[in-house]
C-alpha cells in the first residue's frame, strides 16, 4: 500500500493558499540557506588577526563556489522541474527514473569538479583575484568545500526534489537543520577548537552530510509514489539529456555569475586593493539574502506552475506567476530600504574594520539603488524555467550578467578611475534586463490568453 498521495492539490487548491503552503517553506529554507553562508562570513570576519583579509579571501572563493553551484543546478533544477510536470501527468514511473538519474549525475559531476579544483586550486584562486595575502585563507576554506562537493550536490538536489514532489515542509526542516547545526558548530570549531577558517568549512560539510543521509533514507521507501528505484545508478541518456537541457538556463546564469565575479574582483583589486574585494563580498552577502527570499518564492511557484502546466490549467499558471512576481517585488523593496537607510548597520555585522565598513556601506547604497525591480526579473526568468521553455530561460539567464552587467563592469571603472564604476554597473544592468523580462513575459501571457484550460500547449512553441 502506498504511504503518500498524488499531490493533486496543486491543481485544485486556491493559488493564494498554495503559495502560502509552498512558498513560505521555500522562503524559510532559502533564507536559512543564505544565512548559512552569512554565518560563515560573520564568524570568519571576526577571526583574531585575520579580519578583513579573511573576508577578502572568502570573497575570492565565490566564483569557484558559483561554478560548483552552477553544476549542481544544471542537474537538480532540470530534474525537479521534470518531476513536477510528470507528477501532474500522473507518470510516476518516469518521475522515479528522473530521480534515479539525478542521483547518478550529481555523483559524476560532483566528483569531476572535486578532482579538477583540487589539482588546479592555486592557479584558479589566483585567477579569481587572490593575492599573496588572501590566498592562504581562500585555499584553506575552498579545499575542504571542494572535497565535500559531492555531498553538497546530492543534498541540495534531493532537497529540491522533496519540495517539488509535494513535501515543502520537510525540505524546509532539513534546511533549517543544516543552518542551525552549522551556526552551533561554527564557533565551536573556529574558536573553541582553534581551527579557524578550516572549522567553518568542516562545519558546513558535516551538517550537509547529516541532512543528505536523511534525504536518501526518505527516498528509499518503495511505498512512496516517488522513490529511488532498484538499480539507482543506471543512467538513462534520454532523461539525462532532457534534464540537463531544462537546467541549462540556471546553469548558465550561475556560470555567468562566476565570470562576472571574476571581473568584479579584478576591477576591485585594481582600484581599491584587497579590502575592496572584501567590501563586495559583504555587499553580495546582504543582497544575496533578499535574492534568496525571492528564490524561496520561486521554489514555491515551481511545483505549482509546473504541475498546472502539465495538467493544462493555464489560468492557474498565469495566476501563480502574477502573485509570485508581486511578492518578490515587495521583498526587494525592503532590501532597497535597508540598503539606502541602514547600510552601515547592515555591513557592521560582518566586520569591525572601519575602512572595510565604509567601503561596503558605500557599495551597498550604490548597488541596490533600483533593487525593487530585481524581484520581477528573477521571477520571470524562473517562470520560463518552470515551464521547460529552455531558450527563453537561457536568454533571461545570460542577458543581465553577460550582455549587460559585464560590459559595464569592464568599461565604467576605467572611465571613472574608481571602484564606484563597479557598483553603479549593477543598477544599470538591472534596469535593462527588467525591460527585456517585461517584453518576454507580455508576449508569453498573450499566448496563454489564447488558450483555454485543457487545450494543447503546442501553440506556445515549446514543450517539456
Amino acid at each position: 500500500m502506498r504511504t503518500d498521495t498524488i499531490p493533486s492539490e496543486l491543481g485544485t487548491k486556491k493559488i493564494n493558499v498554495l503559495i502560502k503552503e509552498y512558498a513560505v517553506p521555500g522562503i524559510i529554507a532559502m533564507t536559512a540557506s543564505s544565512l548559512y553562508n552569512m554565518v560563515d562570513s560573520i564568524f570568519i570576519g571576526h577571526i583574531p588577526g585575520a579580519g578583513g583579509l579573511a573576508i577578502s579571501g572568502l570573497a575570492v572563493t565565490f566564483p569557484l563556489m558559483n561554478i560548483s553551484s552552477a553544476l549542481g543546478t544544471l542537474v537538480g533544477v532540470g530534474a525537479s522541474t521534470m518531476i513536477s510536470v510528470l507528477l501532474g501527468q500522473r507518470n510516476h514511473e518516469s518521475a522515479n527514473k528522473v530521480l534515479s538519474n539525478e542521483i547518478t549525475l550529481n555523483v559524476i559531476v560532483g566528483l569531476l569538479f572535486t578532482v579538477f579544483s583540487m589539482i588546479f586550486m592555486d592557479p584558479i584562486l589566483h585567477f579569481f583575484g587572490a593575492s599573496d595575502n588572501t590566498l592562504p585563507y581562500a585555499k584553506e576554506y575552498m579545499t575542504i568545500i571542494a572535497l565535500g562537493n559531492v555531498i553538497t550536490h546530492l543534498y541540495f538536489g534531493l532537497n529540491s526534489v522533496i519540495r517539488s514532489s509535494g513535501n515543502p515542509q520537510l525540505a524546509m526542516k532539513l534546511t533549517l537543520f543544516t543552518v542551525t547545526s552549522n551556526a552551533i558548530l561554527d564557533p565551536i570549531l573556529i574558536f573553541a577548537a582553534g581551527m579557524g577558517i578550516d572549522g567553518a568549512a568542516i562545519a558546513t560539510i558535516v551538517c550537509q552530510l547529516l541532512a543528505l543521509i536523511y534525504s536518501l533514507h526518505y527516498f528509499m521507501d518503495e511505498k512512496k509514489l516517488l522513490h529511488i528505484p532498484k538499480n539507482p545508478f543506471r543512467l538513462d541518456i534520454r532523461i539525462a539529456k532532457d534534464s540537463l537541457s531544462i537546467g541549462m538556463g540556471p546553469f548558465l546564469m550561475n556560470l555567468a555569475s562566476c565570470i562576472v565575479v571574476l571581473f568584479i574582483n579584478q576591477q576591485m583589486f585594481k582600484y581599491g586593493g584587497d579590502l575592496a574585494i572584501g567590501s563586495y563580498g559583504i555587499v553580495n552577502r546582504i543582497s544575496f539574502l533578499f535574492g534568496m527570499i525571492v528564490m524561496g518564492f520561486n521554489q514555491g511557484m515551481q511545483p505549482i506552475a509546473g504541475y498546472n502546466y502539465g495538467a493544462r490549467q493555464y489560468s492557474r499558471v498565469k495566476e501563480v506567476y502574477r502573485k509570485t512576481a508581486l511578492w518578490a517585488t515587495l521583498v526587494c523593496t525592503v532590501g532597497f530600504f535597508i540598503s539606502e537607510v541602514f547600510p552601515v548597520q547592515a555591513v557592521s555585522l560582518f566586520t569591525s574594520d572601519p575602512e572595510l565598513k565604509a567601503l561596503a556601506a558605500k557599495g551597498l547604497r550604490s548597488m541596490n539603488i533600483i533593487f525593487p525591480i530585481v524581484g520581477f526579473q528573477m521571477v520571470t526568468s524562473n517562470f520560463f524555467q518552470c515551464l521547460g521553455m529552455v531558450q527563453k530561460s537561457i536568454i533571461m539567464s545570460l542577458s543581465r550578467q553577460l550582455l549587460f552587467l559585464l560590459p559595464c563592469i569592464y568599461i565604467l571603472p576605467d572611465i571613472m578611475n574608481s571602484e564606484t564604476g563597479v557598483w553603479i554597473s549593477f543598477p544599470i544592468s538591472d534596469a535593462v534586463s527588467a525591460l527585456l523580462a517585461m517584453i518576454l513575459i507580455i508576449n508569453l501571457m498573450k499566448k496563454f490568453n489564447r488558450l483555454n484550460d485543457g487545450d494543447d500547449p503546442s501553440i506556445l512553441g515549446s514543450k517539456i
